[in-house]
C-alpha cells in the first residue's frame, strides 16, 4: 500500500507526457488522480490550487520574469557578435581556434541572456558560416555549439539556480550564483580541452594574430555587455540589492545598453519582445505551480521518505549512493526538459542528499550540471534541436561528432559530485556560506 500512491503518481505523469499531454497538466492531473487516493478528489482540487496559488507568492520568483525580459533584450541587442569578436581575441590562437571562440561565447552569452536555446541560436548562427569557410567540417562545428550552450546555465545570472533555491527552500540564491562560477567555467573549459585535442589530430586552422588597434577596439566594444554580470553580481555581493532588485535593474540596463548605446533595438521593436518574455515566464511560472502542488501530494504520501529509505538500503556509501542518482537524473535529462525535472526530482532526491551528508548546495549544482548534459540529448534536447536548425546538420549525423564532449560533460559531472570544494569554494571566500 505504501507504493501505490507513488506508482499512481508517476505512472499517470509518464502516461500522460508520452501521450502528448503538456508536461504542466499532466503534473496537474497526475497530482489530482494520486492525492485522490488520500482525500477526496474535490478536497484534493481545492488544496492543489491553493498550493499552486500560494506557491507562486514568493519574493524570490519575481526575478525569473526579469532576467527573462533582460535576456531577451539582450538576444536582440546585439550582444552575440561583440562577444564572438571578444572570444576570438582571447582564445583566437588556440589549435582549432573557432571551435574555441564558439566555445567562449556561448559560455559569455549563455551566462547573460540566462539561455541555452538562446546562445545556440545566436552564437551557432553566426560561428557557423565562418568555421564552414574556415574549413571546419559542419557536423564538429555544432557539436561543439551545442555542448558549449548549456555552460551559461550554470554561470548567473542563472533562472534554473533561482529555480532549484525556490523548490528546494531555505538555499539563498546568492549562494547558488556563486556556486555556479566554476563548475561552469571547468565545463566550457573541458570541451576546450577536447575540441584542442580533435583540432590537433585533425589540423584543423588557427586564426591570424589580431592587431593590437583591434584588440582595443573588440575589448572596448565588449565592456558595456560584460559589464552587466559585474553589475549583478557586484551588487549582490556588496549587499547592494538582492538577487530579485537586481534581475529588474539588469532589464534597465539591458534596455539602455540595446536601445540607446548599440542602437539595436528600436522602440518598436519593443512589443515583440516584451510578449516573447511574457509566453517564457508564463510557461515556466505555470510549472512552477503546478510542481509545487504535486510536490505537496508526494510529502502527503511520504513519498521522498520512501525513496530515501529506499535509496539508503542499497548502500552505506555516499558515492554509490550519488552514483546511482546521477545516473537516474540522466537517464530523467534524456526524456524531461530541465525545469519540470528539477521542480519534480529536487523534493525527492534532496532528502537522500540531506541524509548522507551533502550540502544543499553542493547537490543542487551536481543536478543542474547532471540535467544540462539532457539538454544535448534526443528526444526532447532544446539546446540539441536549436543547434541543429542553425547548423543544418541532421540530429543523427550530429550523434557521433557529439560523444568526445558529452565524455568531457561526464569527467565534469564525475568532479562535481566527488569534489564539494569545485561548488562551496567561491560562496564560503565570500562569506555566503
Amino acid at each position: 500500500m505504501d507504493w501505490l500512491v507513488p506508482a499512481v503518481l508517476f505512472g499517470s505523469f509518464f502516461f500522460l507526457v508520452f501521450t502528448g499531454i503538456p508536461i504542466a497538466f499532466s503534473l496537474g492531473i497526475s497530482a489530482v488522480i494520486a492525492g485522490g487516493f488520500i482525500l477526496p478528489v474535490d478536497v484534493i482540487m481545492a488544496i492543489v490550487s491553493q498550493k499552486m496559488v500560494s506557491g507562486l507568492d514568493r519574493f524570490a520568483l519575481l526575478a525569473i520574469p526579469f532576467f527573462i525580459l533582460a535576456g531577451v533584450l539582450m538576444n536582440n541587442g546585439g550582444i552575440a557578435h561583440r562577444l564572438i569578436n571578444l572570444s576570438q581575441v582571447l582564445v583566437g590562437r588556440m589549435p582549432g581556434s573557432l571551435g574555441h571562440v564558439n566555445v567562449m561565447a556561448n559560455m559569455l552569452f549563455g551566462s547573460i541572456s540566462g539561455s541555452s536555446s538562446a546562445a545556440a541560436a545566436a552564437v551557432g548562427g553566426t560561428m557557423g558560416p565562418l568555421q564552414k569557410q574556415a574549413g571546419f567540417p559542419p557536423e564538429y562545428s555544432a557539436a561543439i555549439n551545442v555542448t558549449s550552450c548549456i555552460t551559461g546555465l550554470l554561470i548567473p545570472p542563472s533562472n534554473v539556480l533561482i529555480i532549484y533555491a525556490v523548490t528546494a527552500g531555505g538555499v539563498s540564491v546568492a549562494t547558488l550564483f556563486m556556486a555556479g562560477y566554476v563548475p561552469g567555467i571547468l565545463m566550457g573549459l573541458s570541451i576546450m580541452v577536447m575540441g584542442a585535442i580533435i583540432s590537433k589530430k585533425r589540423g584543423y586552422p588557427v586564426s591570424e594574430r589580431p592587431t593590437l588597434e583591434h584588440v582595443i577596439k573588440v575589448v572596448l566594444d565588449a565592456i558595456p555587455s560584460l559589464l552587466l554580470i559585474f553589475i549583478v553580481m557586484g551588487g549582490i555581493l556588496g549587499g547592494v540589492f538582492t538577487a530579485t532588485e537586481a534581475s529588474a535593474i539588469a532589464v534597465v540596463y539591458a534596455f539602455v545598453l540595446s536601445v540607446f548605446v548599440y542602437g539595436e533595438i528600436k522602440m518598436h521593436d519593443m512589443p515583440r519582445i516584451i510578449l516573447d518574455s511574457v509566453v517564457t515566464t508564463a510557461i515556466v511560472l505555470v510549472l512552477v505551480a503546478v510542481s509545487i502542488g504535486m510536490s505537496w501530494v508526494m510529502t502527503r504520501a511520504d513519498i521522498p521518505y520512501l525513496i530515501t529509505d529506499s535509496l539508503l538500503a542499497m548502500s552505506e556509501s555516499p558515492l554509490v549512493l550519488l552514483l546511482v542518482i546521477n545516473v537516474i537524473l540522466l537517464i530523467v535529462g534524456v526524456f524531461m526538459d530541465m525545469t519540470p525535472a528539477l521542480l519534480i526530482f529536487t523534493p525527492i532526491f534532496l532528502p537522500v542528499a540531506t541524509e548522507i551528508g551533502m550540502d544543499p548546495v553542493h547537490f543542487g549544482i551536481m543536478m543542474v550540471v547532471n540535467l544540462c548534459i539532457g539538454l544535448c540529448t534526443p528526444p526532447v534536447g532544446t539546446a540539441l534541436f536549436v543547434g541543429c536548425s542553425v547548423s543544418g546538420v541532421k540530429v543523427q549525423d550530429l550523434i557521433g561528432p557529439m560523444m568526445p564532449f558529452f565524455l568531457s560533460l561526464l569527467v565534469c559531472l564525475a568532479l562535481v559530485t566527488a569534489l564539494p570544494q569545485l561548488s562551496l569554494f567561491l560562496p564560503s571566500l565570500f562569506g555566503l556560506h
